[in-house]
């Protein structure tokens, strides 16, 4: 038994290795590629600056909220943040210690202690998102990260592009809803959630100036530089770096039963010592195989004669955000 579930692990913990980092003038070539694929289709890349938002300001009032109201999709003030994660319900001025993503101070849809430094921001999401997987980011590179993220959170804005608005978001196709139906959402192929962008238009000065600063840093180049397929990888990379750790103490169990074999020492007890631990841990390491291909792409059970697309979660960030 030892021995089987140290094979096991060992195949599935060498099924995953980390993505492969590039440069992101390897992977993007241009400032419209990092905006519209980075993010997973949440921005749009428009030469039209009249028509498109910034993610950084340093004007005493949101330049976005103007912009909102001359693409029609915003008439009077805000008063509620669409977006819906770490976000508030509406936005709200924040105290004088708010400075990470000091723009949005008068006005924001971010609480202060979700954006109090940029290490906040960074680690919110979980390890799989952290922007400098593939190597510490140089200075100008990392603050668009941050401005972005600021951006994504605070700016009320960001909320008026939401994929699935409330005119069209069921909670029966959101798994993470307290109404979610399993059945309904097979059956319409749908998958909403509350927190994703779409085809929000960015100024083109800004996303090439994203580029420029970044063109020579490394990230991920899974999917076209898709920071969200590239989490999924992390996460999986991440899951086997704990099943190998699972496999070490497999191990030494094994050596130990090899060593007891040989001094004629029986290991039924031992065995029956360990067998409830070791069963636990195979179906861990099961559990955290079909989940990895679940986040791929790849579930390893599916519905016959489904042609329809599944789509693929997003998460934070942009779309996070």
């Amino acid at each position: 038994m030892v021995a089987c579930a140290w094979i096991f692990l060992s195949l599935l913990c060498a099924a995953n290795s980390a993505p492969e980092c590039k440069s992101f003038e390897e992977i993007y070539g241009t400032g419209k590629e990092l905006c519209e694929n980075m993010w997973g289709g949440a921005f749009k890349y428009e030469t039209d600056e009249d028509d498109a938002y910034t993610m950084w300001f340093f004007d005493s009032a949101n330049p976005n909220d103007a912009t909102a109201q001359s693409l029609g999709v915003l008439s009077g003030s805000h008063d509620t943040c669409h977006l819906q994660y770490f976000h508030k319900s509406a936005p709200s001025p924040e105290p004088d210690a708010f400075t990470e993503c000091h723009p949005w101070k008068d006005s924001a849809c971010c609480s202060h202690s979700t954006v109090e430094t940029y290490q906040n921001l960074k680690e919110g999401y979980g390890p799989e998102y952290h922007w400098d997987r593939c190597g510490p980011l140089s200075q100008e590179c990392e603050r668009f990260f941050v401005q972005e993220a600021c951006f994504y959170e605070c700016d009320p804005n960001a909320g008026l592009y939401r994929k699935y608005p409330t005119s069209v978001y069921d909670e029966r196709c959101d798994e993470y809803a307290a109404g979610y139906d399993a059945a309904y959402a097979a059956s319409n192929n749908c998958d909403h959630n509350t927190w994703q962008m779409h085809n929000m238009p960015i100024k083109k000065s800004y996303c090439d100036a994203w580029f420029t600063a970044c063109r020579h840093d490394k990230f991920c180049a899974s999917d076209s530089g898709d920071y969200f397929s590239c989490a999924a990888e992390y996460q999986a990379l991440d899951e086997a770096a704990e099943l190998n750790a699972t496999k070490s103490e497999l191990e030494q169990l094994k050596a130990e039963n090899e060593a007891l074999e040989k001094a004629g020492i029986a290991p039924g007890l031992l065995v029956a010592i360990i067998l409830p631990s070791l069963v636990a841990c195979v179906a861990f390491a099961c559990s955290c195989y079909l989940i990895r291909r679940e986040q791929m792409g790849k579930p390893f059970f599916e519905r016959l004669n489904d042609d329809g697309d599944r789509g693929t979660p997003s998460t934070v960030g942009a779309g996070q955000a």
